[in-house]
């Protein structure tokens, strides 16, 4: 009897192996290697303690990204997202506050969804829309930054 439960385990331990090996064969085809490894150990994901600004919006898809900044000396100090959202929610948001580093608030607006897939370098055509939203949550909690900290907007 235990050497079919043995059996059992080790069917069961190939079955996920197989199926993670076959996601992760998706995700390299889908995001590209350099896709594939910050979906397999994000960067600047969770929130900043005492934040200088957070903010969240929700794209017509569903997904919701929240990013958080931190400024010092005028320039983002530290910048990280939440999501709610998919692999491409998560790489989105995760390149958007990477790209925000060292910028000021006025320069985080010149930042496009084109400078966010151009560092993921590869994100599937119906999933581009993350890059967009991504963005617009950067330039939204900038322009809030700006508001709450000069009167500029």
């Amino acid at each position: 009897m235990s050497s079919q439960k043995r059996l059992s385990e080790a069917d069961f331990d190939a079955l996920v192996n197989s199926l993670q090996e076959e996601s992760f064969k998706d995700a390299k085809e889908a995001y590209g290697d350099i896709g594939l490894e910050r979906w397999r150990n994000p960067k600047f994901n969770g929130p900043i303690e005492n934040a200088d600004c957070e903010l969240a919006l929700t794209g017509k898809c569903g997904d919701t990204i929240k990013l958080f900044l931190k400024f010092s000396d005028e320039r983002v100090e530290k910048a990280s997202y939440m999501t709610n959202g998919c692999a491409s929610s998560q790489l989105a948001g995760s390149y958007t506050a990477e790209l925000a580093h060292g910028h000021t608030a006025e320069e985080l607006f010149s930042l496009t969804p084109e400078d966010v897939l151009k560092k993921i370098g590869k994100l599937p055509e119906d999933d581009q829309h993350c890059t967009e939203l991504a963005i617009q949550v950067l330039h939204e909690c900038a322009n809030a930054y700006l508001v709450e900290t000069t009167g500029k907007t």
